[in-house]
């Protein structure tokens, strides 16, 4: 991991100027970052590759500040983009509370056109519903607006636009919203990870989403992140894990984890009656949707991904001619005349895309198709793409590296 969430959690515990990022100056007002893990039932979330907003508590209202503006977003090293987001990063912070708590949301518009937040899935007045021109006006550039309910359910939510929803959702606007049940969890959850899939236009050698792009995205991300630059989730052996998984792309996207049956316990309808629960492997996370699944950590290093196979590479082409199976010497001596340097690649399949894009470089601010390392070579992966990695003991603040095999334990060749 490029660093622990629970740094990025220290990180976030500081005084009430840097907890609103310098746009609120309550010097005598009480600033919380979290609940502390203590609480009954209550255990922090981790944002993969993310953090969570801290909050001032004013009279007993929980108030959180949101600004939104461009961003300078990195999707993994090698390529950076001008985005749109919350609080200089996409997607914006986690907010979490606790179920019964009236929050105040504080919305700054740093952006050059006029904007909303949505809440997606809460029960609120209509006036805070945050859809332009029907329940509210518009933010406009440098207006900052006030969004105060009563939280009155619980479970896993989101927010986002809704004012030019096409275009500031494609770059990047979005964000999850976290509510705890008052009285705990009827289960007790160890490790509670957290993401938002969504999807890019970001073409070769460019460097700002394109908002029209419908269907033919290039990138896939958990969090705005593609792999290898994906946060991966730790557990100790044995511990209760919980992942929240929203859909804020325009795809739906079978979720799978490898080396587990996992159960299926929540939706952006919040947390299911248990009776209800079901097992799965994969689950399908429709556009708009929300799913929470649990599964007990079972030792070993887990994929965990997207089961449409394009969703878990990046840069691609979608109209590039087929050429597995055909020879294509006689092209590729034509090609090289042209243009030096080239190679032929794809007569027998893309396994070796990801070595000839270590010598062979794309674009400028391109990431190459299949990339990663393991242990045993290369992971020819990227997307939506990352590892559950369960030791029999846990250090949080460390990645365990990889997964010491039993003896006799992994796959050999016999011929």
């Amino acid at each position: 991991m490029n660093k622990t969430r629970r740094n990025l959690l220290a990180a976030s515990f500081v005084g009430p100027a840097a907890a609103l990022l310098g746009k609120a100056k309550e010097a005598k007002a009480q600033s919380v970052a979290a609940e502390p893990k203590s609480s009954p039932g209550y255990t922090p979330v981790k944002t993969l590759n993310g953090i969570t907003l801290p909050y001032v508590l004013k009279d007993g209202v929980k108030e959180f500040h949101l600004t939104a503006e461009q961003v300078e977003h990195e999707f993994a090293p090698g390529m950076t983009a001008t985005c749109w987001g919350y609080n200089g990063r996409t997607p914006g912070p986690t907010i979490e509370a606790v179920e019964g708590d009236t929050v105040r949301i504080l919305v700054t518009n740093n952006l050059k056109e006029h904007t909303t937040i949505h809440w997606h899935g809460l029960i609120l007045p209509n006036g805070m519903d945050g859809v332009g021109g029907l329940t509210q006006p518009h933010i406009k550039p440098g207006e900052t607006f006030a969004y105060e309910f009563m939280l009155r359910q619980n479970g896993t939510y989101m927010y986002h636009p809704h004012a030019d929803e096409m275009v500031q959702m494609a770059m990047g606007m979005m964000g999850l919203l976290i509510i705890h049940p008052k009285g705990g969890e009827p289960e007790s959850i160890d490790q509670d990870y957290a993401f938002l899939l969504h999807n890019w236009a970001i073409h070769p050698g460019t460097s700002r989403p394109d908002p029209n792009v419908m269907t033919e995205f290039d990138l896939w991300s958990f969090n705005s992140k593609v792999f290898p630059a994906i946060e991966n989730m730790v557990a100790a052996e044995g511990e209760r894990v919980r992942v929240r998984i929203g859909n804020l792309s325009m795809w739906n996207h079978p979720i799978h984890l490898h080396g587990h049956t996992y159960l299926v316990t929540g939706s952006d309808g919040g947390r299911w009656p248990k009776s209800i629960w079901r097992p799965e492997t994969t689950e399908t996370v429709a556009v708009g949707q929300i799913r929470d699944i649990e599964f007990v950590a079972n030792p070993g290093d887990w994929a965990f991904h997207c089961h449409m196979s394009h969703h878990t590479m990046n840069a691609m082409g979608h109209e590039i001619p087929n050429p597995v199976g055909v020879n294509q010497n006689q092209v590729a001596g034509r090609m090289m005349a042209l243009m030096p340097g080239y190679m032929v690649m794809g007569e027998h399949g893309m396994a070796e895309h990801q070595n000839h894009s270590m010598h062979m470089t794309g674009p400028k601010n391109t990431l190459p198709m299949m990339t990663g390392d393991g242990p045993f070579g290369n992971m020819e992966m990227g997307g939506m793409f990352t590892v559950v990695k369960v030791r029999k003991n846990t250090n949080e603040n460390e990645d365990p590296g990889w997964y010491d095999h039993p003896e006799g334990t992994v796959a050999y060749k016999v011929s």
